[in-house]
């Protein structure tokens, strides 16, 4: 399955508290129990004021759907074509 990288701007993210990340994070998971077994959300990153989120999915308009259902920005998508590590020198 397709992974992709997902961009959300979201001025003074880094500041959210634990208890909001989490409401956040059931939202997301209450549309994605909705959505069924097609996407999966894999983590994220939090910084100042962007969230990065990996998601494995069949296309992007899978991850589009669940950003407009749970009304999560999704400023930018992209596909993942390859990984590397420090695995990858070896």
């Amino acid at each position: 399955m397709p992974r992709y990288v997902i961009e959300r701007e979201l001025p003074g993210a880094g500041k959210l508290t634990k208890d909001e990340l989490r409401q956040v994070s059931q939202k997301s998971c209450s549309v994605l129990n909705k959505m069924g077994t097609g996407i999966q959300w894999v983590e994220s990153f939090v910084n100042d004021d962007k969230i990065y989120c990996v998601y494995n999915a069949p296309n992007k308009e899978m991850i589009l759907q669940h950003a407009t259902e749970g009304g999560f920005p999704a400023n930018r998508i992209e596909e993942v074509r390859n990984t590397i590590s420090p695995v990858t020198a070896e």
